[in-house]
C-alpha cells in the first residue's frame, strides 16, 4: 500500500481515512489517480481533466472513501458487492465494514499490479462480485445461515464470521493453518477467478504442468484431503497444506501469496523499510522473491518475534513455487515477466 499524504497540510493519511486528523479537510480516494484527494463540503472534487468526483453515498454504511461518478452515487469498488447483511442485522453490519476495508485493499492491489478486473454490473457474464453473508457462526447476527467461502462463475462468496478474530482463530487452529485472515480469504478466492478467466488457450497446459491437472475430481480431492491429509513431503513442492488438495487451490493460493508478497514490499518500500522498484519492474518474480522479499521477510519475522507475536509470514517458499508465481505474475496484461 502507498504511503499517503494530506493535499492540504501534507499530514500523513492512512488508506481508510475519509478526513484528515491534521487540519479537517474531507478527503475521497481516487481510483483513477490511486490517491487521497480533498473534497469540499459537498463532498465533491475536480480532477486535472475536469471531470466531477463525488464522494461515495456508502461512507456512513460501510467506510468506504472511494470517488463515485455521480452525486449520491456508489463508487466502483461498491459496484462489486451483490450481497450484504440487512440494515437492521447491527452485527453482521459491523463485521460488513472489515469485509469491504479488505475488498478495497485488493481492489487497489489488482489494479496496481495490472489486472483489468470487472464487476458484474459492467459484464455480467464474465465480470466479479462478492456475495458478503453472516453466517451462524457470527456471535449475535441475525442469521441461521451456513456460509461456505468460495467462488463460482466470478461469484465470490464470504462468511462474515471471519472477521471475528475468536471465531477465526478457532478455525485456524482447527485446521492447522500457519495464516487465516480476512484480506487473505479476499486474494485467495480472486485467485480462483483470475485463473478461470486468465488461464485460456495455451496457458492451460503449462499450469497443469506446474500445478497439476485441473479435471481431476474437486469432490474426490475434498473427500481425501480431509481424510488423510498433506501428503507426505508436500514442503517440498507447495506453499501449503491446502494447496495440495486441488490443483485450483493450489493455483489459489499460490496467487495470494503473489498478492500477500507484492503487496507488502510495497508497503515497506513507501515506508522506506527497503529500497526497491515496482515488482512489476521486474522481468521474472523469482528475482523479488529470492532478492527482496526473503530477507525482507525474515527480518519482519524477527521484528514480530521482538513484540513477541507470530512471524509476519510463515512459510517457506520452496523451489517449485518460484516456478509457480512466475507463472502467475507474468497473467498480467502486459506483463514483463518472462
Amino acid at each position: 500500500m502507498k504511503a499517503f499524504r494530506c493535499r492540504a497540510c501534507d499530514n500523513p493519511l492512512y488508506f481508510e481515512n475519509s478526513v484528515c486528523v491534521s487540519c479537517g479537510t474531507s478527503l475521497g480516494f481516487s481510483r483513477a489517480e490511486r490517491a487521497i484527494v480533498p473534497v469540499d463540503e459537498t463532498g465533491r472534487y475536480v480532477d486535472a481533466q475536469g471531470l466531477v468526483w463525488w464522494v461515495c453515498s456508502n461512507l456512513n454504511l460501510s467506510g468506504c472513501t472511494w470517488l463515485a461518478a455521480v452525486e449520491g452515487g456508489q463508487c466502483e469498488a461498491c459496484d462489486f458487492t451483490r450481497t450484504r447483511p440487512a440494515d437492521e442485522d447491527t452485527t453482521a453490519l459491523a463485521a460488513f465494514l472489515q469485509a469491504e476495508q479488505a475488498k478495497r485493499y485488493l481492489l487497489v492491489e489488482l489494479d496496481t499490479l495490472g489486472f483489468p478486473i470487472r464487476s458484474k454490473v459492467e459484464d455480467p457474464e464474465q465480470g466479479l462480485c462478492f456475495d458478503l453473508l453472516a453466517s451462524a457462526n457470527l456471535d449475535g447476527a441475525d442469521s441461521d445461515e451456513k456460509v461456505v467461502i468460495g467462488h463460482d462463475n466470478g461469484v465470490i462468496t464470504i462468511d462474515l464470521a471471519e472477521s471475528d478474530p475468536v471465531y477465526r482463530e478457532k478455525v485456524r487452529e482447527s485446521l492447522d493453518e500457519p495464516y487465516r485472515t480476512m484480506l487473505g480469504h479476499f486474494r485467495h478466492e480472486v485467485g480462483h477467478y483470475i485463473e478461470w478467466q486468465y488461464v485460456v488457450g495455451d496457458l492451460i497446459e503449462q499450469a497443469r504442468e506446474l500445478f497439476g491437472d485441473e479435471r481431476e475430481s474437486y469432490a474426490d480431492a475434498i473427500e481425501r484431503h480431509y481424510a488423510e491429509g498433506a501428503p507426505a513431503g508436500w514442503e517440498a513442492s507447495y506453499l501449503s497444506t491446502y494447496a495440495t488438495m486441488h490443483p485450483f487451490e493450489d493455483f489459489a493460493e499460490t496467487f495470494a501469496h503473489y498478492l500477500h508478497i507484492s503487496d507488502t514490499i510495497e508497503s515497506a518500500g513507501e515506508y522506506g523499510l527497503t529500497a526497491v522498484a515496482p515488482v512489476t519492474a521486474f522481468s521474472q518474480f523469482r528475482d523479488v522473491v529470492t532478492g527482496i522479499w526473503v530477507p525482507l521477510s525474515i527480518a519482519l519475522n524477527v521484528i514480530n518475534r521482538s513484540m513477541g507475536k507470530g512471524d509476519l509470514y510463515p512459510f517457506v517458499i520452496p523451489p517449485p513455487v518460484l516456478d509457480k508465481l512466475d507463472f502467475v505474475a507474468a497473467l498480467a496484461p502486459g506483463a514483463s515477466h518472462e
